[in-house]
């Protein structure tokens, strides 16, 4: 009986070792994230002529590569403060005539994370806000034209998921929806679409 006491009291504890939240050792403060994905433009361009003012062209927009390197920190274990700096771009040809158009952006953006950490999974929401420098070339079809604006700001909103390989490393799933409207020759030219990424992650 009192072996089997014993042994049921080293058990107990071992047992609470285990699941004790205070015994798992803690994440390591900060992160750095490599994102990879795609940009999908919500809406079709439309731009005027920049040889015929009175000539509208609608250019169908098309999914293109994005890419985003993020510096993050963990202020609490539900909170998350992340700094980025990426690229993404778009082609778009009009659907009677030849030509392309090519929007190529580099976004530095600042973003809050709300996390739920569930054991190796870790979801969680996302918005923030962003800096966008773009830059767009125009060949054939409205009149060659190359132009960049200044930086132009806007809002970026989803969610996402990391799961955890060890307790330093991460793989994850991301999808957020931006808004910004930068401008070319006096033309404005909606940024707005989703930006899908795969994401690995090491923390430090």
């Amino acid at each position: 009986m009192k072996k089997t006491s014993i042994l049921f009291l080293l058990l107990s504890v071992a047992l609470i070792g285990i699941t004790s939240p205070a015994s798992a050792e803690e994440k390591p403060a900060n992160y750095v994230m490599l994102k990879g994905g795609i940009y999908s433009p919500s809406s079709s361009y439309h731009l005027r002529d920049f040889n015929n003012g009175d000539s509208l062209s609608n250019l169908d927009s098309k999914t293109g590569f994005a890419g985003e390197v993020a510096f993050g920190r963990y202020l609490l274990p539900m909170l998350a403060v992340e700094l980025g700096a990426g690229y993404f771009e778009s082609k778009g040809s009009p659907a009677a005539q030849t030509g392309e158009t090519r929007l190529k952006v580099v976004p530095l953006v600042a973003t809050a994370k709300v996390l739920l950490p569930l054991g190796i999974f870790e979801p969680y929401g996302l918005f923030g806000i962003g800096a966008y420098i773009s830059d767009l070339d125009v060949d054939g079809n409205s009149g060659d034209f190359h132009g960049s604006t200044e930086i132009t700001y806007g809002l970026h909103a989803g969610a996402g998921l990391n799961v955890n390989l060890q307790n330093n490393m991460f793989v994850g799933v991301e999808g957020k929806y931006l808004w910004a409207e930068p401008s070319f020759g006096g033309q404005h030219l909606e940024l707005d679409g989703f930006i899908t990424t795969a994401q690995i992650g090491y923390r430090f």
